[in-house]
């Protein structure tokens, strides 16, 4: 009796760890004081700190897409936050020595969160601003969304059953919301979707609202319009989704 016992516990444990997609986060900054003559960084973000491959899967797609968003040189190889943070802080450098009088101070700041959680999926979105002179700065959001159980990272057509479809189903809601007639060009109000086509942004994630599309300024408006954002309840758009996500 005891020997099945202990047969009956050794069965739960493993079978416990064995699904155990829970995770652990804790805060992760980078950057440098304020000073100046030099370009200045601030980045905060969150870091999984288990010994599983998801927590590596969550970490890795933060530091490659930190590095995407710093780095000013294509030819510069950054493999990590800190190099891709030098490397911007080397751009403005030379370019406050070559322009002394002209170059303004350059900034970057990045900020994530975890901004969905279940079972089986995890939302995590970076929030990010960047001025290099000019006009203007320009700001952004990138949303990162995997799958804990199979601990990848997952892109756009992954999260749907079939992405076509639910396309059709964002679409009419789009021109619900932006007041653009079912029977209208896309781009009768003024927007500059490419050949007067409606189209899904690169940005989407969930949070506890349920799942965000985000376009950013200048990908299907002007920048004076600022980002164009829609966000679908999941009892809405559960029928549309991979994962179950209530």
């Amino acid at each position: 009796m005891k020997r099945l016992l202990s047969l009956f516990l050794f069965s739960l444990i493993f079978m416990g760890c064995k699904n155990d997609n829970s995770l652990v986060f804790e805060p992760s900054n980078f950057g440098n004081e304020p000073c100046a003559n030099c370009a200045s960084v601030s980045i905060s973000i969150p870091k999984a700190i288990g010994n599983k491959k998801l927590d590596e899967t969550i970490n890795t797609a933060l530091r490659e897409e930190i590095i995407f968003i710093l780095k000013y040189d294509d030819a510069v190889n950054a493999s990590s936050i800190d190099m891709a943070i030098k490397s911007f802080q080397n751009e403005f450098a030379k370019l406050k020595e070559k322009f002394p009088e002209e170059s303004t101070q350059w900034e970057a700041s990045i900020n994530g969160e975890v901004t969905f959680e279940n079972e089986r999926m995890l939302t995590i979105r970076l929030d990010y601003y960047l001025f290099t002179g000019g006009a203007h700065g320009y700001g952004s959001i990138r949303f990162l969304n995997f799958d804990k159980a199979k601990a990848t990272e997952l892109n756009n057509e992954e999260l749907f059953k079939d992405i076509l479809d639910f396309e059709g189903y964002a679409e009419a809601k789009f021109r619900e919301q932006e007041g653009i007639s079912s029977t209208a060009s896309i781009n009768s109000t003024g927007f500059m979707f490419e050949e007067d086509m409606f189209y899904l942004p690169e940005n989407m994630g969930f949070t506890n609202e349920g799942l965000q599309l985000f376009y950013e300024q200048y990908e299907v408006a002007s920048y004076a319009d600022g980002p164009i954002i829609l966000t679908f309840p999941f009892e809405e758009i559960q029928k549309f989704l991979t994962l179950q996500t209530f």
